[in-house]
């Protein structure tokens, strides 16, 4: 239960990192692209691939309530692309490459397919 604790309170600070540097690259850009969108997940990733390799070699010691905090906590509130990126990586690093691949071909096609879907549907609702 205190996992479930964790998760709440590193989500809660993800979200809020993520927001601020949503206003953060607006105000400076001033753009309605998606850029913030972009640095999140480039940081994002960035940042778990780092931690993810210190934990696999020893140089970072994490208990299971502080994974749970900072892998599924902090990084899944910032953006949750890094969750998939790291899940993806641990199928390669396993040898379950074509897995890999249909986990991206599932989550990125499927997914994009889904958002396009539930606007449509909700379009056609009115």
């Amino acid at each position: 239960m205190a996992a479930f604790l964790w998760v709440g309170i590193g989500g809660a600070f993800g979200s809020m990192a993520r927001h601020g540097v949503n206003v953060m690259v607006n105000r400076t850009l001033g753009s309605t692209l998606p850029h913030a969108t972009a640095i999140v997940n480039i940081v994002g990733c960035a940042v778990v691939g780092l931690l993810a390799g210190l934990v696999a070699t020893h140089q970072l010691v994490m208990s299971p309530d502080r994974r749970a905090l900072v892998f599924v906590g902090v990084m899944g509130g910032f953006t949750t692309f890094s969750s998939f990126g790291l899940d993806t990586l641990t199928l390669v690093q396993e040898g379950r490459v074509g897995q890999a691949a249909g986990n991206v071909a599932i989550q990125v096609g499927v997914g994009l397919a889904a958002v396009f879907a539930g606007y449509a549907a909700a379009v056609s609702m009115k």
